[in-house]
C-alpha cells in the first residue's frame, strides 16, 4: 500500500512483479529453485540497486501469497491486470523480457507446468508485440 508513496517508479516495479508472479505462481507454489532464480532475475533487472531488487522479490512473494490464500487476487485476475496495464501504459511492454522470464522454466517440476509457463510467455510476448510499437 505504501509503495506508491515510498518507491520511485513504483508502477514499473509492480508491473515487473506481476509478470514474474505469473511465471512463479503458475503451479500454485514457489520452490527453492524459483526463489533463487527470482532473486537472480531481480538483481539482473536492478543490478545497481540491491534494495529495489529485494523489494521486487518481496512484491512477487506478496502477490503469490495473495493468490494462494485467495486474499483479493487470483491468477486469472492477475492475468487480466497485466493485460490491462500493458494496454493502458504502453511503455510497460518494454519491461517484458521473455529471455529473462524463460530462466524460470528451468525450475518447472513437470512437463505440464513447463507447458503452462510457455503459454504465459506466449501471452506476454503477444502483449509486447501488440502494445510495444505504439
Amino acid at each position: 500500500m505504501f509503495r506508491e508513496f515510498l518507491v520511485y517508479h513504483h508502477g514499473s516495479m509492480e508491473y515487473r512483479a506481476k509478470i514474474l508472479t505469473l511465471m512463479v505462481s503458475s503451479d500454485g507454489e514457489i520452490d527453492e529453485c524459483e526463489k533463487q532464480k527470482l532473486k537472480e532475475i531481480a538483481h539482473k533487472i536492478y543490478e545497481d540497486d540491491k534494495d529495489r531488487a529485494q523489494l521486487l522479490v518481496d512484491t512477487v512473494l506478496e502477490y503469490h501469497t495473495k493468490i494462494v490464500t485467495n486474499n483479493g487476487l487470483d491468477f486469472e485476475h492477475l492475468v487480466w491486470q497485466v493485460a490491462k496495464e500493458t494496454k493502458e501504459v504502453k511503455r510497460f511492454s518494454q519491461k517484458i523480457d521473455i529471455e529473462l522470464l524463460r530462466e524460470l522454466q528451468t525450475c518447472a517440476a513437470d512437463e505440464e507446468n513447463r507447458l503452462f509457463q510457455e503459454r504465459i510467455l506466449e501471452f506476454l510476448e503477444n502483449l509486447k508485440e501488440e502494445y510495444g510499437n505504439l
